[in-house]
């Protein structure tokens, strides 16, 4: 069972009860961190608000069927008043519960059903090389991301390609995409670029990001980088917490070297996830 399977599992069982993130993830046997990142990686979601859309699509549900008071609908959907959670009914679904509970209708009301992971995104991962590294400083152009979504990135790359003469550092790689400063929102800045050393020049319109030094376990991708996200879905759902692999909050990233084509598009990609 991947990670998400079992954080959904854990969620669906205490959809009645007070859960905290940390609760979440200690019965997840991972670190708060990697089960947001892996949630957010599979989903599009954070953990909470797909918490909060169960328990309101549940309480929506009771209020059609009108067999429980709206109070007793509230608490069980873990709102210690009627106020508060009218007005969380009204946020999420843009009608208020009384008008659901008069309707006895859920007609176009968007409820969030429980998900059920793609097993297909499960894919065979060697498993991780563990290396150090020194820390680096990676110059290059950068976007705008969330785990859900990604759209950016190839663009991104193109546009990358088409300036990298004007870098004062090593042009001929390897070249890095890497993911940093993430938000407890879970979106994050990605950079496209190559290495380079403290003195080297920030073209106009371009971006750096340091790397700090540490320990990292560096998966391998083979084949077609439009698989790619099958690993690193992989990676985050089955082989980090099945190898005993702690990630820190630290940038990860992607390594493209001699080994992978560009004009093809396959061969071989590293992934660097930094670990306790």
């Amino acid at each position: 069972m991947s990670l998400t399977d079992k954080l959904i599992w854990q969620m669906e069982m205490h959809l009645h009860q007070t859960v905290t993130l940390e609760a979440l993830a200690d019965a997840c046997a991972v670190s708060p961190y990697h089960m947001a990142r892996s949630f957010r990686q599979a989903t599009g979601l954070s953990p909470m608000t797909y918490l909060r859309a169960r328990r309101l699509s549940v309480a929506a549900v009771n209020l059609a069927t009108g067999n429980r008071d709206i109070l007793t609908i509230a608490l069980d959907a873990q709102y210690n008043s009627h106020a508060a959670f009218t007005r969380a009914f009204a946020s999420y679904f843009r009608v208020p519960p009384n008008s659901v509970r008069k309707a006895r209708s859920l007609q176009n009301l968007n409820l969030m059903e429980p998900l059920k992971m793609e097993q297909e995104l499960i894919v065979d991962v060697p498993a991780p090389e563990m290396k150090k590294r020194d820390a680096f400083r990676v110059i290059g152009l950068s976007t705008k991301c969330s785990f859900g979504n990604n759209s950016a990135i190839p663009p991104l790359w193109e546009a990358f390609n088409g300036r990298i003469d004007e870098l004062d550092a090593d042009t001929d790689g390897p070249f890095y995409g890497v993911c940093c400063d993430v938000t407890p929102n879970e979106d994050f800045r990605y950079v496209a670029g190559v290495e380079g050393n403290a003195s080297s020049k920030i073209p106009k319109g371009m971006d750096d990001v340091t790397i700090p030094a540490g320990k990292y376990a560096v998966f391998t991708h083979k084949g077609h980088i439009a698989d790619f996200p099958k690993t690193v879905y992989t990676v985050w759902n089955k082989a980090l917490p099945d190898a005993g692999l702690t990630p820190r909050e630290a940038p990860e990233f992607e390594l493209y070297d001699q080994r992978f084509d560009i004009a093809t598009g396959r061969g071989v990609v590293e992934l660097w996830i930094p670990v306790a």
